[in-house]
């Protein structure tokens, strides 16, 4: 039996505030953990037919973005399997259309991902920014957290890395 893949990809424009969180969360998860070796954190930004060969055969793939669900802005996401694409029919950015493509590509060439996931949150707002809002930087944390018990769930928890000790 082989060992499964597994690869976080964080999406977004970092140049327009929260839609930039699935960007963030994947580079906290980075700076905080360590990964087995079969899972992979991604940054895919606002790349879409160049993500092709990170997601091709994947067993797991957990993406991470900003969505528009019509709920409350900061509220969290999260759907599994054939709600994903559906995700992105209404989108914020390009890339989200790129991402649905993306993933209608793999499932035409027989390379999709097993398991699809997204964890997401509702933007409070889209301007150009690099920062994210208060309520969407609040819950990086959580996003983060998720993400971690999502790759438990399947037998492969990262290890958080100790702190790092300020000089005194």
């Amino acid at each position: 039996m082989s060992v499964p893949s597994i690869v976080i990809l964080g999406v977004g424009n970092m140049l327009m505030s929260d839609e930039g969180v699935g960007v963030h969360t994947v580079a906290a998860l980075e700076k905080e953990y360590d990964f087995a070796e079969n899972v992979r954190c991604v940054d895919g930004g606002t790349s879409t037919n160049e993500l092709l060969g990170d997601l091709e055969n994947l067993d797991h793939l957990i993406v991470i973005d900003a969505v528009s669900a019509g709920i409350e802005p900061g509220d969290m996401v999260r759907l599994e399997g054939a709600a994903v694409p559906a995700a992105f029919t209404t989108k914020l950015s390009p890339h989200q259309v790129g991402i649905s493509d993306l993933l209608a590509t793999l499932t035409f060439m027989g390379r999709a991902p097993k398991n699809v996931l997204l964890l997401g949150v509702e933007p409070v707002r889209l301007t150009l920014d690099m920062d994210l809002s208060p309520k969407v930087l609040a819950r990086v944390p959580e996003l983060c957290a998720q993400v971690v018990e999502e790759l438990a769930k399947l037998g492969f928890k990262p290890t958080m890395r100790p702190a790092t000790a300020l000089p005194s």
